[in-house]
């Protein structure tokens, strides 16, 4: 289901992006946090994103969806936008990365100029193909990657030096793709060896930094 989360007093606004999955009830002791810290948390439920299912109308449609709220949400506030996986992917189109379908074909996809800042959650950078698709971004990143990830592996958020925005990249021991997750997906067990309740709050409290 769609979530939205809103402080009494709010100081800001997340834009959030799940991943391939498109649940954002995954995250939800993340967003919960971030509400917590005083920012009113938008994040769309999206069908599950597979190859597949990911056709540029798709694909256009996550960003667009990520986009959204901000019709109607009080525009004096700042904005931030996040996102895990395949919804890095999406909060990086919305800061001006250039997107391509599989065919190499440019898709269209919106962007929002409010927004000064991302934070990436193990983003599947692959899905733009070379350094060249985001270097129009100019926003600042903060970056969050696993070292156990077999998914979105670590270096493969280093093509994100290539931006034109400052970069801050976290680099957590021990941790798998779906670590990022709370709760676990039903079939997805924590990384062997990981203290997850040590790191999640470590997460938490790296990613409300992240927001300013």
């Amino acid at each position: 289901m769609s979530l939205l989360l809103s402080p009494p007093d709010p100081r800001g606004v997340l834009l959030f992006a799940p991943g391939a999955g498109g649940d954002p009830s995954r995250y939800r002791r993340l967003l919960e946090a971030v509400c917590d810290a005083g920012f009113v948390v938008a994040a769309t439920e999206h069908e599950l994103l597979d190859r597949r299912t990911a056709t540029p109308a798709a694909l256009r449609a996550r960003v667009a969806d990520l986009r959204a709220p901000l019709e109607w949400l009080d525009p004096e506030l700042p904005v931030v936008v996040a996102g895990h996986s395949a919804g890095g992917w999406a909060a990086l189109c919305l800061l001006g990365a250039a997107a391509h379908d599989r065919q190499g074909r440019e898709l269209d996809t919106p962007t929002e100029p409010r927004i000064a800042r991302g934070v990436l959650i193990a983003p599947a950078t692959a899905m733009f193909g070379d350094a060249e698709a985001v270097r129009s971004v100019s926003a600042e990143l903060t970056v969050l990657v696993g070292t156990h990830d077999d998914v979105t592996p670590p270096e493969t958020a280093a093509v994100l030096h290539a931006t034109g925005g400052p970069v801050r990249v976290h680099r957590y021991e021990g941790v798998g793709h779906f670590d990022f997750m709370w709760p676990l997906p039903d079939d997805e067990r924590p990384t062997a060896g990981l203290d997850r309740e040590a790191f999640y709050r470590r997460l938490v409290r790296d990613v409300v930094e992240a927001l300013g």
